[in-house]
């Protein structure tokens, strides 16, 4: 199973414009927060078709607006702060925060423990736990950045986003 782990879009959407393409191909979307307004996660969800998962972030500020635009798509599930999934018999647990998703990877609990929030790319293993940020989408402090990861051979891939 193909995954797409992206974070912290914040309205960039001419970058989320260019990653999409790259996307395409991927069985599910992890979102870990900060699309910051409802028509970035409306051009998410219209721009790739399989299961988008999502928790919130910070900068997700009108989440009665965010909701209302999730719900008009079969494919999108808001999840709210924590999100635990079964994939591929993979146990996948997403969150916003990096101090949050550290304890989620120390208990062991996990396979892929997935956060964003501090726009640094990150990749950990602790114990049976993989600990993974994909960077920022956004662009802004850093390159523009969301990941591919294959759950099955545990492949991560860092996709670099043209500008």
């Amino acid at each position: 199973m193909q995954l797409v782990i992206c974070s912290d879009i914040h309205d960039n959407i001419w970058a989320l414009e260019s990653a999409l393409p790259g996307m395409a191909g991927a069985d599910a979307l992890l979102f870990l927060g900060d699309f910051c307004a409802p028509f970035t996660l409306v051009q998410l969800a219209e721009g790739f078709a399989g299961p988008i998962h999502i928790v919130w972030g910070n900068n997700d500020g009108d989440k009665w607006l965010l909701t209302t635009q999730a719900n008009r798509f079969d494919h999108v599930v808001l999840h709210g702060e924590l999100a635990e999934l079964y994939l591929a018999d993979k146990r996948v647990a997403m969150n916003h925060y990096p101090d949050i998703a550290r304890g989620l990877a120390r208990a062991g609990d996990y396979d892929l423990v997935c956060y964003g929030h501090d726009h640094q790319a990150h990749h950990e293993v602790l114990g049976p736990t993989v600990l993974f940020n994909p960077g920022e989408l956004m662009g802004r402090l850093g390159s523009s950045t969301y990941a591919l990861c294959d759950l099955t051979t545990g492949k991560f891939d860092r996709v670099d986003v043209p500008r």
